[in-house]
């Protein structure tokens, strides 16, 4: 019996945060945006599907870009989110793509109930925006 409680007790100890807690299409709040988190290896990542943008213009590019050698590529697919690694039920240490003024920022993904992500990206801290995204089903 006290074989089986150990080996139970270190299953579980060993499991961490679930990556699917993540994982999904999220609207985002601001602008109609959608975008796709997925694994990534042992982290996460996320892409951009949909925005008020690209639904006037699917040919959408990446036109605010801090590099001039990025702003012809597409919007629809381009990689926000990256970079993180599980922090307790978060991700942090990664970064978060703002394509409407084409600068990267360090970033965190905290899930608060299954159809509910903070997503907090900072210039540095204390100089944070948090959003909330709602999960679509």
């Amino acid at each position: 019996m006290l074989l089986t409680l150990m080996t139970i007790a270190l299953a579980g100890a060993g499991a961490g945060p679930n990556a699917d807690s993540v994982v999904g299409r999220w609207q985002t709040q601001t602008r109609g945006g959608v975008v796709e988190i997925q694994k990534c290896g042992t982290s996460v990542c996320g892409r951009i599907l949909s925005s008020e943008g690209l639904r006037a213009n699917p040919n959408l590019t990446d036109g605010n870009n801090r590099d001039p050698k990025l702003r012809n590529r597409p919007i629809k697919n381009l990689l926000i989110l990256q970079g993180f690694a599980q922090d307790g039920a978060a991700w942090s240490g990664g970064t978060i793509y703002n394509a409407e003024d084409g600068k990267t920022y360090s970033a965190k993904l905290t899930p608060e109930g299954a159809d509910t992500l903070k997503v907090r990206g900072c210039v540095f801290v204390p100089l944070c925006k948090t959003q909330t995204w709602t999960r679509i089903r």
